[in-house]
């Protein structure tokens, strides 16, 4: 080959592989812009999304306030006897609340769930208060959920039988008296007296024939005597009401009770000539504790989402419980879940491909939810591990793990400022959400409030406290307190039995 021939083939193979060269970087620059605007679209709907959901799930004061007077306006209805309110508005028979005079062994069964408790007290009046208490807990055999009534009652007048004789020397039962129980049956029940109610329907895996319609103390005491057990039921509560009484035990001032658990529910008292249906005597206190069941709250008010709807829809008891499935334990994990089911559908929040994980319903419990809300890690990491653990995606940038927080604080907030807002309603309905116009000092307020959810999701606790004193304003607020007090089921049916024991007048 000539030199020229030599030069000239270099020539075209150098602009060969400059135009080689030059075509690589358009196309990586090409593959770059569209992974960037790949990224960018995928920034924009994920945004898109987190607005909406801010829109959709807030809950300004003026809502709130409105919410309010709709909560005091179902109120009225359900003490009237209306059969188409919302609020049922039970009477609880309960017109005695514990004062600290009380005196005296006194036992409770708390009946509930899988498990019950027995428990007893003895109490030393003003100065001594609760001298003494053991509890013991027991698990119901499976077969016995399905069963019939006497075989279900025998096995627990069985238990308390066998506690009542470990009774110890720390406990002492006068002579002559008769041992005397508080039974919190956590179960729909017609209540028609203090002690007495019939049973509407079985619940939480239970379903034992022949009680629906029967006295369920009437069963228990039945049940007592073939054990040949001396003891008097002398108080059928529910865990709110027992809240309530053990609240009240310790503080003078505490007028209402709030249960913010995996359920929810309020109970107060009420003046005894603000209750319509109230057809017996006025009792010699004038008050009644009365049940909301507030969890069944229903307004237009209420800023329900896609979500809410979605999760109520497809769950076992749809058109009920509204209020309690956007407040409660047992739900707002599961609203933050189809929150980034969403996103990861609509924006693909973790990747092209959904978590399958995350297509599970309840999946994400609240414990998991707080867990996350709380995590003050600079590269959050609890948040990572919980999104690895339950939706099964093991790497997640910091920018997921943020949105995911977010998700969590919007759906804890809204929770928080609606139960507040429930709360803000019964001051209202006491007329305790304002200054008197007299001119005279506002009279001290306190809350008592038990549940997991109030007790552990802190962020929840405060932004509900914080809710609270906005609605009532800090004058008011300054006199309203809000207190934690447990084990209302346990030792707050023992203090209703002794408040209402046969033998207070004796005393």
């Amino acid at each position: 080959m000539g030199k020229a021939a030599a030069v000239g083939t270099a020539v075209v193979v150098a602009a060969a592989v400059g135009v080689a060269v030059v075509l690589a970087r358009r196309r990586r620059r090409r593959e770059l812009e569209l992974v960037e605007g790949a990224a960018a679209e995928r920034k924009r709907k994920v945004a898109a999304v987190i607005e909406d959901v801010e829109h959709t799930l807030s809950t300004p004061t003026a809502l709130l306030r409105s919410i309010s007077d709709a909560m005091v306006s179902e109120m009225e209805r359900g003490l009237r006897g209306d059969i188409h309110a919302t609020l049922k508005m039970l009477i609880t028979y309960v017109d005695n609340l514990p004062t600290g005079n009380e005196q005296g062994l006194f036992y409770a069964l708390d009946l509930g769930g899988t498990n019950f408790r027995v428990l007893r007290v003895q109490l030393g009046g003003k100065e001594k208060r609760v001298v003494q208490q053991q509890y013991e807990e027991v698990s119901i055999p499976p077969h016995l959920m399905v069963g019939t009534s006497m075989e279900l009652f025998d096995f627990i007048a069985a238990a308390l039988s066998k506690f009542v004789d470990t009774e110890g020397d720390d406990f002492h039962l006068p002579e002559g008296r008769q041992r005397e129980l508080g039974f919190t049956f956590s179960f729909p029940v017609n209540q028609t007296s203090i002690s007495s109610g019939t049973l509407i329907k079985w619940t939480k895996g239970f379903s034992i024939n022949g009680a629906v319609g029967e006295d369920v103390v009437s069963e228990l005491s039945k049940a007592m005597e073939r054990q040949g057990l001396d003891m008097k039921v002398t108080a059928l509560v529910n865990d709110t009401v027992g809240t309530l009484a053990g609240g009240r035990y310790v503080d003078n001032d505490v007028v209402a009770a709030i249960i913010l658990g995996t359920g929810t529910n309020a109970a107060y008292v009420e003046h005894a000539n603000a209750i319509p249906k109230w057809t017996g005597l006025l009792p010699r206190s004038q008050n009644m504790v009365i049940n909301t069941e507030w969890g069944s709250f229903k307004s237009d008010k209420l800023p329900l989402s896609e979500f809410d709807k979605a999760m109520d829809f497809e769950s076992l008891n749809p058109g009920e419980q509204i209020y309690e499935k956007m407040i409660s334990g047992m739900y707002l994990g599961e609203i933050v879940r189809r929150i980034l089911l969403k996103l990861a559908h609509d924006a693909a929040l973790f990747g092209d491909v959904v978590p399958p994980k995350l297509e599970q319903p309840f999946v994400l419990r609240t414990p998991d939810m707080s867990a996350m809300h709380h995590d003050s890690s600079h590269d959050l990491k609890t948040v990572g591990a919980k999104l690895k653990d339950i939706v099964g995606v093991p790497d997640t940038s910091l920018e997921v793990r943020y949105i995911t927080s977010h998700i969590c604080d919007i759906v804890a907030e809204r929770g928080a400022r609606l139960a507040a807002a429930g709360i803000y309603g019964i001051l209202k309905k006491l007329g305790r959400d304002k200054m008197p116009s007299d001119g005279s000092k506002m009279p001290r307020t306190v809350i008592a409030l038990d549940g997991g959810l109030y007790e552990h999701y802190k962020k929840f606790s405060s932004c509900l406290e914080t809710t609270l004193t906005d609605l009532l304003g800090d004058d008011v607020a300054s006199s309203v307190f809000t207190k934690l007090a447990n084990d209302g089921s346990g030792i707050g049916a023992a203090l209703l039995a002794a408040a209402h024991s046969q033998y207070a007048e004796v005393d």
